[in-house]
């Protein structure tokens, strides 16, 4: 039996209404699903076949970095000054021997260190969270390995933008905390250093024009 109109009608609606809500279930699932999202993760770049990342006690820094501005001034020296850091060139060579492991760290003449006796054990090239013994990482330099030093105790965003710098051209770098050093920011090669009171955006060119022009030159010949 077909069924009076309004009895057509009514089932009519009912179809209407469930295809309706069927619709609107979908369309709440979407925008949750859109909604929802994972924060964006960089890459430490950890290269152990540049040392040893010691994953025992240093943690990697897989933070996102900011993209840098774009360079206003490239050399070295004039970013520097114009950033009020201060540039430390041609500094003495404090040596280059292999110390035995876990012997007494030396007495380095510069803080951070840019040349000196140190561990016959390399840093692996790569960005960290933890600070690392000067005696690992002065060998990297002895690579020509550039590293950028920071105090922990910079903001986030500050922080941030330097691992930006780090994570445009990982290659040879290196990237940690510090905070016994005596700069806010520091970059340091081997018998060279750039140290920076106060971060500043114009730190970010000064840390490029350094990195540019030292590394790869290291006293010891090693592929970046």
């Amino acid at each position: 039996m077909i069924g009076t109109p309004r009895t057509i009608l009514a089932i009519g609606l009912a179809a209407l209404a469930v295809g309706a809500g069927a619709c609107g279930d979908d369309e709440g699932d979407e925008d949750a699903t859109s909604s929802t999202s994972t924060e964006a993760t960089g890459s430490a770049e950890i290269d152990p076949g540049t040392g040893d990342p010691f994953e025992d006690i240093l943690e990697p820094d897989e933070r996102q970095g900011t993209p840098p501005p774009e360079i206003e001034i490239a050399d070295l020296e004039e970013a520097a000054a114009d950033a009020g850091c201060d540039l430390q060139l041609d500094l003495e060579d404090e040596g280059n021997t292999h110390i035995a492991e876990g012997g007494s760290e030396p007495s380095y003449e510069t803080d951070p260190p840019t040349s000196g006796d140190h561990s016959p054990t390399p840093l692996a090239d790569g960005a960290y969270l933890d600070t690392p013994e000067a005696v690992n990482y002065v060998h990297s330099l002895e690579h020509g390995r550039v590293e950028i030093i920071y105090s922990p105790d910079l903001p986030e965003d500050e922080q941030l933008a330097l691992k930006g710098i780090f994570d445009e051209d990982p290659d040879g770098m290196l990237l940690f905390p510090d905070p016994e050093m005596p700069y806010a920011v520091a970059a340091t090669a081997w018998t060279n250093l750039l140290g920076c009171d106060t971060y500043s955006a114009e730190a970010l060119d000064a840390i490029r024009a350094f990195r540019d022009e030292f590394r790869g030159n290291g006293p010891e010949d090693i592929p970046l």
